[in-house]
């Protein structure tokens, strides 16, 4: 994602963007993708890349671990405001 793509989704009130700080060397999401889908009926399916062997779960146990791994993530991450800001600058040195 550009850092001008970042700026105009993160005005959207939907979206929620975090930048990582690059100095985290070890973090949840250097396995890859974490997707976890919600469905309205309850349904929840969810996958990861570096979880499952890629496959999509159903399970409640396994779609808890995918969801504390994104918890972490994000608590690892700058907030969404600092972020916003981090793309700021950037934007700005371009």
């Amino acid at each position: 994602m550009t850092a001008h793509l970042g700026a105009q989704l993160g005005e959207l009130r939907n979206v929620s963007i975090q930048v990582m700080p690059t100095d985290v060397e070890e973090h949840f999401g250097t396995g890859g993708i974490i997707e976890v889908l919600k469905f309205p009926d309850g349904t929840v399916v969810g996958r990861s890349d570096g979880a499952f062997n890629g496959r999509p779960v159903t399970d409640p146990k396994q779609i808890r671990i995918l969801d504390l791994r994104y918890s972490m993530i994000r608590a690892q991450a700058l907030t969404p405001r600092e972020s916003r800001a981090f793309i700021e600058q950037l934007l700005g040195e371009t």
